[in-house]
């Protein structure tokens, strides 16, 4: 088993070097022009990272979690800007079916594991069991406590067998997410983002953030740990989720000047 992954915390990122009205707006999120250059570079090491996947036929699998609204769905597409569609796939479930509710509750996400040579990106995934399926009764108290006493196991047979395993929960705070339904509201654009369910989990926030803790006590483990991300800054959540996975693997080509670390302010390791 080799999941061993760290977190090293450093000043030096560009956010740090550079000039403070340079990176930063006066709202304190990073500026736009900033982020698309610190972002190329980035990009540029996730496509060597690609490249030593395939040419070593790697398994790289990629968790998502957050609240609705934390930026789940752009963060995978940041990691899969400058990808290879074919050996990339991001996976986001519907409801399970009636044939899928009478199969073994982990069954139809490890159909979804990557290949040899592959990526996989998932949009929530087994968790949904240890959050919103609690939150709302989608589940009964027994199922959940049941997902608990199986799911290290679960991960660290992914693990055992060569998957390069990573748990990423987007974290933000209450009156982010109410920001963000008001600007999904406005945005015709953006209104199919929005569902019911999106104003019930915001009336929720309290028992979410109780089940979060619960989940990083229980299910962040040596072999497979949570990082957990402030993500109220969507940009600035992005780049350190690219930085953590990418100085967490030893691809070939990797650019240590690049891949110096992460930024304490955004990044909590639970473990």
């Amino acid at each position: 088993m080799n999941n061993q992954q760290s977190i090293i915390y450093t000043k030096e990122i560009p956010e740090y070097k550079e000039k403070f009205s340079k990176v930063f707006r006066k709202s304190g999120k990073i500026e736009s022009k900033f982020y698309e250059e610190e972002s190329l570079r980035l990009q540029y090491e996730l496509v060597k990272l690609q490249k030593w996947v395939i040419d070593n036929d790697k398994r790289l699998l990629v968790l998502f979690e957050g609240m609705d609204t934390a930026g789940k769905s752009s963060t995978i597409k940041e990691f899969n800007n400058y990808l290879n569609p074919r050996e990339a796939r991001s996976v986001a479930l519907p409801k399970p079916n009636s044939k899928e509710l009478g199969q073994w509750y982990f069954q139809r996400h490890l159909k979804q594991i990557p290949n040899a040579g592959e990526i996989v990106f998932f949009d929530r995934s087994w968790y949904n069991r240890a959050g919103i399926e609690q939150v709302f009764s989608f589940c009964t108290q027994s199922q959940h406590d049941h997902f608990y006493r199986q799911v290290n196991g679960v991960e660290e047979m992914l693990v055992d067998d060569g998957i390069l395993f990573f748990k990423f929960y987007l974290n933000i705070s209450h009156e982010t997410q109410a920001d963000r339904i008001r600007d999904r509201e406005n945005d015709r654009l953006k209104s199919w983002k929005l569902s019911e369910l999106d104003y019930k989990s915001h009336k929720a926030y309290a028992e979410y953030e109780e089940l979060r803790d619960k989940m990083f006590k229980l299910s962040g483990t040596p072999h497979s740990p949570w990082c957990e991300l402030d993500a109220d800054d969507k940009k600035r959540a992005r780049l350190n989720a690219i930085r953590y996975l990418l100085s967490n693997i030893e691809y070939e080509g990797k650019d240590e000047s690049v891949i110096t670390g992460v930024d304490e302010k955004i990044v909590k390791l639970h473990n």
